[in-house]
């Protein structure tokens, strides 16, 4: 039975950070006797019923959250047990520099701050929540937390079982109450509620791992007993149709899955560890609304170059980056710029990501022999205008994508580089004719993506000495105050929120292509592109930390400098 908070409560001020009284003028709060000054304060009392939350964390100083989408930290959940934080109409959000955030529907109450400091050890600081939302918080962050504790006790109590199912080599349990299956599924849940872009299931020995990549960052999100370890790849592995049996050699494959109502369509990548096998999942939601060109990022200046570019009837534009850089991202936008029922637009991809009723799209199944290199010789005898090629992987890929930029065809792919002039170079390593590689290439875009501080928890700070440093040798707009996110519920504490594109646009001109041609170095690529207008990731990401949409620490962190 869920216990109900207690009907006796007092509506005495307190402040968040000391229990002490907050300072109101003379005709809110007078001295005199505990009774005297409750009665004294009741008619602006921050827990009276005609008082929205707002208006109580207005009267009391105190920041408001809206708990509807939080994602609550499991670390921060575990620091109160369920009977305190209903007792006290609390839950824990956070914890960051050894203090706690807690939302409160009940701000005011006396003595709060100094209660819930003695019960979990720490300094607390209060955000305001209406009683609703804080209710329905609590319910569900200490569900998640119940659900997975009481599958892995279940699932340690089953030894005899577990056994019998490694001397099998198959699983005992699969039905939808097995503990494996729903520690995998509030392993899922909580991914969709982090908005996580990949999860690691990491074997340490004498734990299992689990984090969530959120806004290109790896947070951990949960931690498992070892025993478990080979039973959840199992499981993922049953979910994806791959070989239980093999451990040792990489596997991949694909779940299609619905997870707290959304359609999602997952990649499963399995390889063998000295600690056991790691898994890591990445999370595609099919209902995300697809960017377009004007939301990926790009200033002005470059995306009216880029979309120049892309109105080409033929040629072949590259997107370079590093995985995880949006290369596939800026793809679709592109394509969505310029699909339309006159032309034929198909695909080849590994695996197709997000689905057009508009466009052909080809998967990728190199079991059954549709390899790049064969897809792309495929849609070549299907009569396309504009094709897309998922990934350059090999030099086959490589020869079939320029030989269609040269025979009329209009090609947008991906290559694995550190910047768009390394990209240049990375075709002449593969073994590209540079004579063939400057007569078909029309641009390459070099991207990066880079988190923003969250605009909730913006304060001034100042940087390191080596980041200042960088800051100003690298040609930095002078600023007086730097700002950077401090860490709140709304980002989770980490003063993130969210990611932007970083682009740079290289544009093959003639000058270019003679520099192709010649095998020119990367340094007289990166002076004759900057000397045309090209202006460099770097430039671009400083520009951010200009306009207080980044930190320098950020910069450092993701762009790749030269």
């Amino acid at each position: 039975m869920a216990l109900r908070r207690s009907k006796d409560r007092t509506s005495g001020l307190v402040s968040a950070g000391t229990g002490q009284g907050v300072a109101y003028s003379d005709t809110d709060i007078h001295a005199g006797s505990d009774d005297d000054r409750v009665e004294s304060v009741a008619p602006v009392s921050a827990d009276s019923s005609s008082l929205s939350p707002e208006q109580r964390a207005k009267i009391l100083g105190l920041p408001y959250t809206d708990l509807a989408d939080f994602s609550f930290d499991p670390k921060a959940v575990r620091i109160l047990s369920e009977v305190d934080a209903r007792n006290y109409l609390v839950v824990p959000l956070l914890v960051r520099g050894g203090r706690a955030t807690m939302a409160s529907a009940e701000p005011g109450r006396l003595n709060l701050v100094d209660e819930l400091t003695e019960l979990v050890g720490m300094p607390v600081d209060l955000v305001v929540s209406s009683v609703e939302a804080v209710e329905a918080a609590i319910d569900k962050a200490y569900e998640a937390t119940t659900a997975v504790s009481d599958a892995v006790r279940v699932f340690e109590a089953r030894v005899s079982e577990r056994a019998a199912a490694t001397a099998t080599e198959g699983p005992v349990e699969v039905d939808a109450n097995a503990p494996v299956v729903r520690v995998v599924s509030q392993i899922l849940s909580q991914a969709v509620s982090d908005k996580a872009s990949d999860v690691h299931i990491e074997p340490m020995g004498d734990r299992v791992r689990v984090r969530n990549r959120i806004d290109g960052a790896l947070h951990e999100v949960m931690s498992l007993p070892q025993s478990m370890a080979q039973a959840l790849v199992s499981r993922i592995k049953i979910m994806a149709e791959l070989n239980i049996v093999e451990r040792r050699r990489p596997q991949d494959g694909q779940i299609e899955a619905e997870v707290d109502g959304k359609e999602l369509d997952i990649r499963v990548s399995t390889t063998s560890t000295v600690n056991g096998e790691k898994t890591v999942l990445r999370i595609l939601d099919k209902s995300r609304a697809m960017y377009d060109i004007e939301t990926l990022g790009m200033p002005d200046d470059v995306a009216t170059v880029y979309r120049e570019i892309i109105r080409s009837p033929y040629g072949m534009v590259v997107c370079a980056g590093p995985t995880g850089s949006g290369k596939t991202t800026t793809l679709y936008a592109s394509l969505m710029a310029i699909n339309n029922d006159e032309i034929n637009v198909m695909t080849v991809e590994d695996p197709v990501e997000y689905t057009f009723p508009t466009i052909n799209q080809i998967g990728i199944h190199e079991q059954a022999g549709v390899t790049f290199a064969a897809g792309l010789r495929s849609i070549l005898r299907q009569d396309p205008d504009a094709i897309l090629v998922g990934e350059i992987r090999d030099v086959e890929t490589a020869r079939i994508a320029i030989q269609a930029a040269l025979t009329g065809h209009f090609v947008l792919s991906t290559i694995h580089a550190t910047d768009a002039v390394s990209a240049l170079h990375r075709f002449v390593d593969m073994g590209i004719e540079s004579f063939l590689l400057a007569s078909s290439m029309l641009a390459v875009v070099g991207q990066r993506l880079i988190r923003r501080s969250c605009p909730h928890c913006l304060q001034p700070y100042v940087p390191e000495v080596e980041d200042l440093s960088f800051y100003e040798r690298m040609g930095g707009k002078p600023k007086e105050v730097f700002v950077k996110g401090m860490g709140c519920t709304q980002c989770s504490g980490t003063g993130y929120s969210g990611r932007i594109g970083v682009y740079e646009v290289l544009r093959i001109t003639n000058e270019m292509r003679d520099l192709i041609v010649r095998n020119a170095s990367v340094d007289e690529f990166r002076r004759l592109a900057v000397e045309q207008g090209m202006v460099p990731m770097r430039d671009q990401a400083l520009r951010l930390v200009a306009e207080d949409t980044t930190t320098i620490a950020e910069v450092v962190r993701t762009i790749y400098i030269l």
